[in-house]
């Protein structure tokens, strides 16, 4: 799919991984909206770009038909879908203050997982809709896991529970969406310099990347923007998890 023109819809475009797929599409001609929870990042990024700033929660039905469907007002129909939006929570499933209070996990899933789906079904929707493109394509949906997803370590348990959801979700949905001319993909991406990591001291930062068999460093957004930009193009990409971390595999810990 030509992304030049094309409608497209980035969560946690605000910061980090989607920021810099949002940035990458943009620079590629693509009508880019922007959603975050962050309504001063999203606004600030849409305003670079020359895009739309949607503030929302990801997880939230009726905030999210409303996004859709301002960003279709805006652009026309949503050509291609890139998740990032997600959260993280380090702790033990039993730990030296008991055992981890559902409620956290139940969060992190909620998030990463219920608002991955979410989106899915909403652009997945809309796209359905749309006029047919070259091969009778309609649109491209890109989620986000994580390598946690296959070896998540110790204090990992909901993150990657999250994760594993998220690359379990994409065939299935391919399969379905098929029908429609819609590819589903999922990046679960290595240890990446996003706000997070960036957070941290330099010294733990090389400690992370020296962990890496090549290249020895943190991955860049722009590198995982590019995939992004490579799985909108390419029509034969469906069905597929595709690991991007330098062939990093995780310890336990």
């Amino acid at each position: 799919m030509n992304i030049a023109g094309l409608g497209a819809i980035v969560t946690g475009g605000g910061s980090g991984l989607g920021e810099a797929s949002a940035i990458r599409l943009a620079k590629a001609g693509a009508k880019v909206a922007i959603i975050d929870m962050n309504a001063a990042a999203a606004a600030e990024v849409a305003a670079r770009i020359g895009g739309l700033a949607l503030p929302g929660d990801v997880t939230d039905e009726a905030t999210m038909i409303a996004a859709l469907e301002q960003a279709q007002a805006a652009h026309g129909p949503c050509r291609a879908l890139v998740n990032c939006a997600g959260i993280g929570v380090a702790k033990r499933v039993v730990g030296r203050d008991g055992p981890m209070p559902l409620a956290e996990f139940t969060r992190v899933i909620h998030v990463n997982l219920v608002g991955t789906f979410n989106m899915m079904r909403l652009a997945g929707a809309q796209m359905s809709k749309a006029p047919p493109l070259e091969d009778g394509e309609r649109g491209v949906i890109i989620s986000t896991a994580s390598v946690a997803a296959f070896e998540g370590q110790i204090g990992q348990a909901a993150y990657a529970a999250s994760k594993g959801g998220i690359t379990a979700l994409t065939l299935p949905v391919a399969r379905e969406f098929a029908a429609f001319g819609i590819r589903v993909l999922t990046i679960a991406p290595g240890l990446f310099h996003t706000p997070l990591l960036s957070a941290l001291p330099e010294e733990a930062q090389k400690s992370l990347g020296d962990s890496i068999p090549y290249p020895r460093r943190l991955g860049a957004p722009e590198e995982f923007a590019s995939l992004v930009a490579h799985m909108v193009e390419n029509r034969f990409l469906n069905g597929e998890v595709v690991r991007l971390d330098g062939a990093l595999r995780l310890p336990p810990k």
